[in-house]
């Protein structure tokens, strides 16, 4: 689990293919000072797991992509010297800065337009139409990592007002007009609709048929 605060920007350093697998070499000194093997890292809102902590230089870390990741996330187009938004784990305690992020990609979308101000941004992006549902005004949605606010919705795209902060410490200060951007959306949203369908004329949560009683030796417990 993570929050969606971004703790630093980091650059991937290398790509290489190993079969079906993308193997990403990226540097981020930061969040690779305590990395071990098995960690989960967040690379722009994905959440993925260290394979070779340290690296070559000591302050990078290797992360394997597996087809699923490449298709459903925008990292299928990573290449060396792309800047990547970073943050480790939630630890149980911290405080809860952003909101609940899974660091599961839901979709790609792409910006659209952004409008400079004094010294603010704001920015609309296009929205997977079957994620549009779970959007609304004044909610929280990630993008690449990063927690936000919803400050409007029009149909398939929303828009985010980024404060100086977020422009100078994530890579959202950096995406032009059609870069892709990894969107994830509230999982309380999800969890509602599942838990509501029945009810409100949706289609009813499919029901599993009870299982025979099992003993302590697994077998089943009529006799």
């Amino acid at each position: 689990m993570f929050t969606g605060i971004v703790e630093e920007v980091g650059e991937i350093v290398d790509v290489r293919q190993s079969g079906e697998v993308v193997v990403l070499t990226v540097r981020g000194p930061r969040v690779s000072g305590d990395a071990a093997h098995g960690d989960s890292i967040a690379v722009n809102g994905c959440c993925l797991t260290v394979a070779d902590p340290g690296g070559a230089q000591g302050d990078e870390f290797r992360l394997e992509l597996v087809p699923e990741t490449l298709k459903r996330t925008s990292l299928g187009g990573a290449a060396p010297g792309v800047k990547v938004n970073l943050e480790r784990a939630l630890q149980a305690g911290a405080r809860l800065g952003g909101h609940i992020v899974q660091g599961h990609v839901d979709g790609v979308g792409t910006l659209l337009e952004r409008t400079p101000g004094e010294r603010s941004d704001e920015v609309r992006f296009s929205l997977p139409p079957d994620l549009a549902r779970y959007v609304v005004e004044k909610g929280s949605i990630t993008v690449d990592g990063v927690s936000l606010t919803v400050a409007g919705t029009d149909g398939d795209t929303f828009s985010v007002a980024l404060i100086p902060t977020t422009l100078a410490d994530t890579t959202l200060g950096l995406r032009a007009p059609g870069d892709p951007v990894n969107l994830e959306v509230d999982v309380v949203a999800k969890y509602v609709e599942r838990l509501t369908a029945g009810y409100v004329g949706g289609p009813a949560p499919a029901r599993r048929a009870p299982e025979q009683p099992q003993d302590q030796h697994g077998q089943d417990g009529a006799k």
